[in-house]
């Protein structure tokens, strides 16, 4: 069974994208990620036009934050002032970000420029997560103690001025590393269709030494207005949300995540990290393979249509 998506001008096999939604959604909830950097490569490996898979896998990491964002304000976990802070340098960023995409757009270059920014993103943190994994599951079979660093301890960052109080997460903390992580964030956002959960958690607790309790519905929080200014931008700027592939994803990711909650909840944490890097590293590698094998079709003609 086929289905016509309007913006990206091609049908596809409904199927197939219900699929990838569940997928998507079940590795959300079972590792606890937006899943946005999973669903924008496998959208383009399925010839969905990279123009395309970035503006509209941004709103199934939409939906997912906002449950989980709910979840967390209802438990006390999330720190409104902070994601509030953060959520000023996102949009910042978001907007910067646009005026990048449509920029490497008037110049040919978009797909070139995602293909291998998802390279260096996903082998850069498919690495140091599979390591750390790997490393933690030494220390669990060894019994020997986890050594990390208490948040309150400080580092460069804490010596910087403009110093806020936020007191969800007890911290007294410069604004200028938050604002630039959540205008880091808000590049990615735009660029790339990716929420930037996976890099903005473990930057707040290694980094920023926010609390790990309040980090995720706090990065939620941010992610979930982002994502929404950088799509509902994307659609009235550049044209390029498809609203029936968007559907599709989001109703499968409902699904698929309820489903991934439960696995997740089977293993330990260690183990979830290494299966995540694992699949990182393989979507990278899939994409890099791309990048330098000879495609079937040396040439090719484009129909430019309502990307005009």
């Amino acid at each position: 069974m086929t289905v016509y998506l309007p913006i990206a001008e091609l049908s596809v096999n409904i199927f197939i994208i219900l699929g990838m939604g569940a997928a998507v959604g079940f590795l959300s909830g079972m590792f606890g990620v937006g899943g946005g950097f999973l669903i924008t490569p496998l959208l383009i490996f399925y010839n969905i036009p990279p123009v395309v898979a970035v503006a509209t896998g941004a709103n199934q990491v939409v939906a997912s934050s906002m449950s989980g964002a709910l979840s967390h304000f209802r438990r006390g976990t999330l720190d409104v002032k902070l994601g509030t802070v953060l959520l000023l340098g996102g949009l910042v960023g978001a907007t910067v970000g646009i005026w990048i995409f449509a920029l490497l757009r008037s110049v040919g270059q978009l797909d070139l420029v995602i293909s291998l920014l998802y390279v260096v993103l996903l082998g850069t943190v498919g690495t140091l997560m599979l390591l750390e994994s790997i490393r933690a599951m030494r220390r669990s079979a060894s019994n020997q103690p986890v050594s990390l660093r208490r948040p309150g301890q400080h580092n460069w960052v804490h010596r910087l001025p403009l110093k806020m109080r936020f007191k969800k997460s007890k911290i007294y903390l410069s604004v200028i590393p938050v604002i630039g992580l959540g205008f880091c964030i808000g590049i990615l956002t735009s660029v790339m269709g990716v929420g930037g959960g996976f890099i903005m958690v473990p930057a707040m607790i290694y980094l920023l030494r926010i609390p790990t309790n309040v980090v995720v519905g706090t990065s939620l929080f941010q992610i979930i207005f982002v994502t929404a200014y950088t799509t509902v931008v994307q659609a009235t700027t550049n044209y390029s949300v498809d609203i029936v592939l968007a559907f599709i994803l989001m109703v499968a990711g409902v699904i698929g995540a309820q489903y991934g909650v439960r696995v997740g909840q089977k293993l330990r944490g260690e183990q979830l990290r290494a299966l995540l890097a694992l699949l990182v590293l393989a979507v990278g590698a899939r994409l890099a393979v791309d990048l330098v094998v000879t495609p079937d079709d040396v040439y090719s003609v484009i129909s430019e249509g309502v990307y005009r």
